[in-house]
C-alpha cells in the first residue's frame, strides 16, 4: 500500500548540511498498524511528513496505492491528502473558535460533500470516537484527550485510506494516552484502518503490529509483534 525507496531529505548546504533522512526504504501493507520510533532527531517526523505529502524528499520515491506521489503538483497533493490521507498532529491543531462538530465539518466541506451528507458523517464520526455528547463544545471546554479525539475524528471524516499520527499522545497523560491508543487499535481492528504513528514511548509498541526503529536518519531495525493485543510486549525481530 505504501512503499518508500531510498528516501533522503537534506536541509542546508555544505558544512551546514543536515541529512534528516538518509536512504530509507520500507513497505507498509493495507490494514497494518505501524509505529515509528527513535530518539529526537532520528528522522521519524520527517518521514511522516513525507508520507503525508507535507514535504518532498530530496531524492527517492514514495508510492501510495500504486501511485508515485513525488511528481504531483501542489494542487494535486492537496486533493490527494483530502481524499486519501488523514493526519493527526500532536498539538491537535483545532480552530479554537469552532465547536467539535464544526472542526470536523471543515475537511468534509473542503472535499465537496453536500451539506446534509457532511452533517450526517460528522455526527457519526464524533460518535465513533466517543464524543457524541460533546459535539457543540469548543476546544477550550474540552480536556486534552477530548481535543485529540476531535482531531482524530477530523482526520477520519473523509474516510482516508491511511491515517498518519505524529506523536498524538505527546501532550497527554498516561490515562488519556491509553484512551487514544485503544481508539486507534479499535479503528484498525474493526475498520481495517491503516495507521502509521510516530511515538517516543516504549510502552506504545505493544499496540503496533510492527515497529520501525530509526536513528540518525536511517532505519536501524524493525520488530513485529507476536501478539497484537494490548498488554503483550512480546516482540520478535522481523525477517
Amino acid at each position: 500500500m505504501i512503499t518508500g525507496r531510498d528516501l533522503t531529505r537534506v536541509y542546508g548546504m555544505g558544512a551546514a548540511e543536515v541529512r534528516a533522512l538518509d536512504g530509507v526504504s520500507f513497505e507498509i501493507q493495507k490494514g497494518e498498524f505501524v509505529g515509528v520510533t527513535g530518539p529526537s532527531g532520528s528522522g521519524k517526523s520527517t518521514l511522516l511528513h513525507m508520507l503525508g505529502l507535507l514535504d518532498r524528499p530530496t531524492s527517492g520515491t514514495i508510492t501510495i496505492d500504486g501511485q508515485d506521489v513525488n511528481p504531483l503538483d501542489e494542487r494535486a497533493r492537496t486533493q490527494f491528502r483530502l481524499r486519501r490521507l488523514g493526519y493527526v498532529f500532536q498539538d491537535y491543531a483545532l480552530v479554537p473558535e469552532l465547536t467539535a462538530w464544526e472542526n470536523v465539518y471543515l475537511p468534509s466541506m473542503a472535499r465537496g460533500m453536500q451539506a446534509r451528507e457532511c452533517s450526517l458523517v460528522c455526527t457519526d464520526i464524533l460518535g465513533l470516537v466517543g464524543l457524541g455528547d460533546r459535539v457543540n463544545h469548543l476546544p477550550s471546554q474540552m480536556s486534552g484527550g477530548e481535543q485529540q479525539r476531535v482531531a482524530i475524528a477530523r482526520a477520519l471524516v473523509n474516510r482516508p485510506a491511511i491515517l498518519l499520527a505524529d506523536e498524538p499522545c505527546a501532550n497527554l497523560d498516561s490515562r488519556n494516552s491509553e484512551i487514544i491508543l485503544d481508539l486507534f487499535q479499535r479503528l484498525n481492528r474493526d475498520l481495517r484502518q491503516t495507521i502509521v504513528m510516530v511515538s517516543h514511548e516504549e510502552w506504545h509498541t505493544r499496540y503496533f503490529h510492527r515497529t520501525i526503529f530509526m536513528k540518525d536518519g536511517k532505519i536501524e531495525t524493525e520488530r513485529r509483534a507476536v501478539d497484537k493485543s494490548p498488554g503483550s510486549g512480546d516482540l520478535l525481530s522481523s525477517p
